[in-house]
């Protein structure tokens, strides 16, 4: 659905997007990471039209984003960060000045479309109420509703849950979770739990360029810690466990931390059930038994700081 190659944005002698590549598939929710400053916005505003790239080329449906605007743009949801809404409008009236914009002129066609998105975006409660007098979150939702309103096959989300309280953010992820198999979604996010809990591929850019494209699993799996174990004992001689447990084969590394071991597996491979079998079989009594706990913000900071 979305073909992005070697794309570069120059602005005067800044590199801020160097030769930039991926492709997004329908079914696919893409999340698009990077630290301030890296580039992110700017191909995301390249990719929906927005500004002309230096060079490269982006393919929306098969078409050239800057040879073919209006067709790729009918094609594409975008919700830009902190996108404008009119504050002295209705959810309604917004909704359908919206609808008037993308064509859509006949009025049961456009009630039957802002009836979907209310409902989709759970804004029924406040449809007849002022956009300035919402909470964030619902103007969040307001503008994710403004993005699908066309039933988009294309979504490109800038930070669509920045600012919002865990509530919101849980019921923001929900809506676009309910559409991800039908679209091919770019999802820009600073909040690395975010990723986990909804993105099926990960692209890290860093000073304009990609450094990272594969699964969050893919991704977790080069922390250190990924699959390693920490197991405390008692009345154990530590440096023989530490050894016997160096031995196997299936262990890349053990090492001792004051009253505990830690092992590190071969190949990021879960070893929990083998360890427990060795230390029952040498009747060292384990005290504590935990997988480290690791996150993306770890792989994230190592890869971009």
């Amino acid at each position: 659905m979305i073909e992005v190659q070697s794309l570069h944005k120059k602005y005067g002698s800044i590199n801020a997007v160097n030769g930039v590549s991926f492709e997004v598939t329908r079914g696919e929710i893409l999340g698009f990471l990077g630290p301030n400053g890296a580039g992110k916005s700017t191909t995301m505003k390249m990719i929906t039209g927005f500004i002309r790239p230096t060079s490269g080329t982006v393919l929306v449906d098969n078409m050239d984003v800057q040879e073919n605007a209006v067709s790729v743009k009918e094609r594409i949801g975008y919700m830009p960060e902190n996108g404008p809404v009119y504050g002295e409008m209705t959810v309604e009236e917004f909704l359908i000045f919206i609808a008037e914009i993308r064509g859509f002129d006949d009025p049961p066609q456009q009630e039957n479309r802002i009836d979907r998105v209310c409902d989709l975006c759970r804004l029924n409660s406040v449809r007849h109420q002022s956009i300035e007098t919402l909470s964030k979150g619902f103007k969040q939702r307001v503008g994710f509703a403004q993005a699908v309103l066309h039933d988009p096959p294309v979504l490109v989300l800038d930070e669509p849950t920045d600012g919002l309280d865990p509530n919101q953010k849980k019921e923001v992820r929900k809506i676009i979770k309910a559409m991800a198999k039908d679209k091919a979604i770019i999802l820009s996010t600073h909040i690395l739990e975010e990723v986990s809990a909804l993105c099926t591929r990960v692209i890290i850019i860093a000073k304009g360029e990609v450094i990272a494209d594969e699964s969050p699993e893919s991704l977790l799996q080069r922390n250190k810690y990924y699959n390693a174990l920490k197991i405390e004992f008692e009345g154990a001689d530590l440096e023989a466990v530490k050894q016997s447990l160096k031995e196997l084969p299936e262990v890349a590394a053990a090492e001792i931390n004051e009253n505990s071991v830690e092992v590190f597996p071969k190949n990021k491979q879960s070893i929990e059930t083998l360890v427990l079998n060795v230390c029952r079989e040498n009747n060292w009594h384990v005290s504590g038994f935990e997988k480290r706990p690791i996150g993306l913000d770890e792989v994230f900071w190592e890869l971009t700081a």
